[in-house]
């Protein structure tokens, strides 16, 4: 017999005991692990809402999570009641899930995770012994708590790759493939060629396409994919274009096959955020005509509104201290290219921790150049990370850079703090688990000198059971 959850704490302690492959590391799973059988049969068993809603799904190396958040603030803005669905989350669980901006209180979480525990059960005791994954029942989750909030439609961000993904049974308006580089290599293939094809298993028949590939051999599956499928393609610098209109205030213009929009707000810092934006835009104008924005001030509002921490986040300016989730080559080549422009500095230095299943050797090669002194750690609530004296000894075997090894994120801060003068400027990357360990320390320290603080999100104080596990 079932022993249904009671209290927020059973709720997350349920769903952390799950198999969960953001936790797993990498030499445990293969590719044979990812299956649509169990998503399948879990949202049959819940009347399959995936079909009761359009969703624009969006997959890719870097920038989906970008996208999303626009896309749903957008949607939002023009009236439409809409869900959003993203991974990993930053502190807490229920971050994974919004209905226009709202995510579950404790109560409804714990009534999700109980709608579905009997059917999880059920599952578990079948002989095809179908265990449901943490990330699959997350995404039942969130399909039933868009029907219970009545949304009207869903953005999904998908976890991994996209053709396996849990999110691929929806039925999408449009699909979005952001951006193709090499990660998650051991499922998703070792060359640009095997991971556009997994990306590009979002692709559906009929249903338009848009995306902000330009690696030629990613451009190649995606085309080859869409024509396959009947599905009508639009290509960033091909079919929609965007240039800076205010470079100083952030400010685009973007055409598409449909329109022009002008001084619309690019709202996350860097030069790639344009890309998002203008596929963002692109993707909206893809809708059914019927149901397009045609407000150009609803647009920038909806950017206006876009929320998505920890990416290129400043955190203060004296010191200068930026939050990012680079983890892979072409994130980190982005952040650095926002710091040259954005971020003048008299020293720079790096505190840096990094998943094993990453290139961390190449990410050390990368970054350990452009900064003045690293700092090497690992996050503590995942077994994934890299011991940070193999990063330096790393780092000594490549270049000759001053670096230091602190045992936890909180340590590296604490050395970080005391190295940085107030024209210094710190950066903190590698990986959304160090970030999600530090961010709430650095608002609290932050806090306590607000002289040097710009602008400090909220946050919610999150139970210690209640760690990121992804």
């Amino acid at each position: 017999m079932t022993v249904l959850v009671e209290t927020y704490e059973q709720a997350i302690e349920f769903l952390f005991g799950r198999i969960n492959y953001e936790r797993t590391l990498p030499d445990a799973y293969s590719a044979n692990d990812f299956k649509l059988d169990r998503m399948r049969h879990l949202l049959a068993a819940v009347d399959n809402p995936q079909r009761q809603m359009p969703a624009l799904h969006v997959a890719g190396t870097k920038g989906k999570g970008s996208v999303c958040s626009m896309l749903a603030s957008i949607l939002t803005s023009a009236g439409w009641c809409t869900g959003l669905y993203t991974s990993p989350h930053l502190i807490r669980f229920e971050e994974r899930i919004q209905v226009d901006g709202q995510s579950p209180t404790s109560a409804e979480l714990v009534e999700l995770v109980r709608q579905l525990q009997p059917l999880i059960a059920e599952m578990d005791r079948s002989p095809a012994r179908m265990h449901p994954t943490y990330f699959e029942i997350a995404t039942a989750m969130a399909w039933n708590y868009f029907l219970q909030r009545r949304a009207g439609v869903a953005v999904l961000e998908t976890g991994l790759g996209g053709r396996l993904d849990s999110t691929n049974l929806c039925q999408p308006w449009v699909t979005v493939i952001t951006n193709i580089s090499r990660d998650h290599t051991h499922i998703l293939g070792s060359t640009i060629a095997e991971i556009a094809t997994e990306k590009a298993g979002i692709i559906k028949p009929g249903i338009p396409v848009v995306t902000g590939c330009r690696h030629p051999q990613a451009i190649e599956v995606i085309e080859r994919v869409c024509t396959e499928r009947k599905a009508r393609l639009w290509r960033i610098d091909r079919d929609f274009h965007w240039k800076w209109q205010d470079p100083k205030n952030r400010t685009i213009s973007v055409t598409t096959p449909v329109r022009t929009w002008d001084q619309l707000p690019v709202p996350l810092r860097g030069e790639h955020q344009a890309d998002n934006t203008a596929m963002a835009v692109a993707a909206l104008d893809c809708l059914p005509e019927s149901d397009r924005i045609s407000s150009a001030e609803v647009l920038r509002r909806g950017l206006r509104t876009t929320s998505w921490p920890a990416r290129i986040e400043v955190m203060s300016t004296a010191p200068t201290v930026v939050l990012d989730a680079a983890h892979n080559w072409a994130s980190a080549q982005a952040l650095m290219q926002t710091i040259d422009h954005d971020f003048p500095a008299r020293r720079r230095i790096l505190v840096f921790a990094c998943s094993k299943d990453k290139d961390y050797r190449g990410l050390v090669r990368q970054l350990g150049p452009q900064f003045d002194t690293l700092i090497f750690t690992k996050f503590v609530d995942n077994p994934r990370a890299v011991e940070p004296e193999e990063l330096r000894r790393h780092l000594s075997s490549t270049l000759d850079r001053p670096s230091h090894v602190a045992p936890d994120p909180v340590s590296a801060w604490k050395l970080a703090r005391r190295f940085a003068h107030a024209s210094d400027l710190v950066v903190i990357t590698g990986s959304l688990f160090l970030v999600s360990e530090l961010r709430e320390l650095l608002l609290e320290d932050l806090r306590e000198s607000p002289s040097a603080v710009t602008e400090l999100p909220t946050v919610v104080e999150v139970p210690p059971s209640n760690r990121p596990v992804s």
